[in-house]
């Protein structure tokens, strides 16, 4: 007898691994179906069509990502170790995942990309604010800095890595420019015990 639980686990957890791999538009249904030895007809017995599948996977990836952002922040013995943390998750993420994928999402699969957009301006937002304010009283980060401003430009700057036009021009893949941007935003907002701190984590993390 088939297990219904264990075959659509199966079909989410392909499905999210040729996502991330190829786009969401390049892979079709056929393509998950024949990756898992099944008929696409399988497919449809949980998900109505592709968009609904295109939305599980985001609405997984969102609550992963917000978990283990969580985990980071809580592990964290400062602000700027928090941000480390964070960097390397998304490192980690970005390996394995195509550049157009968010461009795809916005797109082709609208309802998939206004939950990414509540992702990411109300939990991340909050989670970049809540760094800056906690770096500010450690004295890590400048105490002037305009919190707000700073917030909503961090977390705007989250889509810049996924710009096809940027990647081209800078020929840059988006596991660098990434980086790039979050260090330097990090060296921006620090005070000199700030910039020791991240010194010596940057230090750390290309051992």
């Amino acid at each position: 007898m088939i297990d219904i639980t264990e075959t659509s686990e199966r079909v989410h957890a392909k499905a999210h691994e040729l996502f991330m791999q190829y786009g969401l538009r390049s892979v079709s249904m056929d393509d998950i179906a024949n990756n898992l030895g099944i008929s696409k007809k399988t497919i449809y017995l949980y998900y109505a069509d592709k968009d609904a599948l295109v939305n599980d996977v985001v609405d997984t990836v969102i609550t992963d990502n917000e978990a283990t952002c969580d985990q980071g922040r809580k592990k964290a013995v400062n602000a700027i170790q928090e941000v480390f943390i964070a960097m390397d998750k998304v490192v980690e993420m970005f390996k394995t995942m195509n550049p157009s994928v968010l461009f795809d999402m916005q797109k082709y699969y609208p309802k998939a990309f206004q939950k990414f957009l509540k992702h990411k301006n109300d939990y991340l937002y909050n989670a970049i604010k809540e760094n800056i304010s906690r770096g500010i009283k450690e004295e890590l980060y400048r105490p002037d800095v305009k919190i707000e401003i700073l917030s909503r430009y961090r977390v705007e700057s989250i889509l810049i890595p996924f710009n096809p036009e940027f990647i081209l021009k800078t020929k840059s893949g988006i596991v660098e420019i990434e980086n790039e941007l979050s260090l330097h935003f990090l060296y921006g907002l620090s005070t000199l015990k700030g910039y020791k701190l991240i010194q010596k984590y940057q230090q750390e993390r290309t051992k």
